[in-house]
């Protein structure tokens, strides 16, 4: 089998923009970069956004854990992973200081389409859009001579586009908060695999509030005991709490672990929500 050609060059550009990378919105959106693009790099993600319904490329555990965060957060609308700065050339103003050989490729001398890691959009209480562009680095990153030229490079774009740009390390993101969202992330796609419809998943939903809120047990021997109940596969109130968490009917505390054996008293149960604000939030 030959190896994939990692190179840079014209015609690959011509390629990555014919095919609509760093186009659209939402579900349409296309990243500029995708997994398959590199060779190996350690621990890569593909994770099914709730917001987007499409598949989101991350190539590190802290670009992971930073969308995760933004999938949690209510005002986010969108969330456009490896967003490209096409128009670079135009954008960027005052270019006499900055090294761009630096970002370019050995073999071909083309230069790479630098890309921001993050474009959000935020909904405002007025109802308009807010756009914010973040870049995601660990704190030792910021050290490099490179990175700290390519950030520049960003930040220059950005201000001329009259988006707010800033830098994300390690030290702003929370692991445990970012563990317990990845923990519940797929309930919300993943009930369709276990056999369950919507309605069927509502129902599952308001049965077990329902449980949790008349007893003073775990939540672990209220979950199992559902599962007796309705005669379901062993984890199946495990998974229909963990969605309960994850559409937001129940409130709990997500910057502390999450506790299985503690009992209801560690979580709010929300108003109950319509069935269709229910159906809107699975996918």
């Amino acid at each position: 089998m030959s190896k994939r050609n990692h190179s840079w060059n014209e015609n690959k550009y011509n390629r990555f923009v014919n095919e609509g990378r760093g186009q659209g919105v939402g579900k349409e959106y296309k990243p500029w970069l995708t997994i398959q693009d590199f060779p190996s790099m350690g621990r890569v993600s593909r994770i099914l956004g709730w917001k987007s319904g499409r598949i989101h490329h991350l190539f590190s555990d802290l670009q992971a854990r930073y969308f995760y965060m933004l999938e949690w957060e209510d005002t986010v609308t969108d969330i456009r992973e490896h967003f490209p700065l096409l128009d670079l050339e135009d954008t960027v103003q005052q270019k006499k200081d900055l090294d761009f050989k630096l970002f370019t490729d050995k073999e071909s001398g083309y230069a790479y389409t630098l890309s921001t890691n993050f474009l959000i959009t935020i909904k405002k209480a007025n109802g308009d859009n807010l756009y914010l562009a973040r870049s995601i680095k660990m704190a030792s990153e910021l050290e490099k001579k490179k990175t700290l030229e390519r950030l520049e490079i960003e930040r220059r774009y950005w201000t001329g586009k009259g988006i707010d740009w800033g830098i994300v390390t390690q030290k702003e993101i929370s692991t445990v908060f970012t563990k317990n969202i990845e923990w519940v992330n797929s309930c919300l796609y993943s009930y369709v695999e276990r056999g369950f419809t919507q309605d069927e998943l509502i129902y599952l939903s308001n049965s077990l509030i329902e449980r949790l809120i008349d007893t003073k047990q775990s939540i672990r021997k209220v979950t199992a005991d559902f599962d007796k109940e309705f005669n379901y596969d062993s984890g199946t109130g495990l998974f229909v709490f963990k969605f309960l968490i994850a559409s937001k009917q129940i409130g709990i505390d997500m910057t502390k672990q999450i506790d299985l054996n503690l009992s209801n008293s560690t979580i709010e149960v929300k108003p109950r929500i319509t069935h269709e604000e229910a159906r809107r939030r699975c996918l």
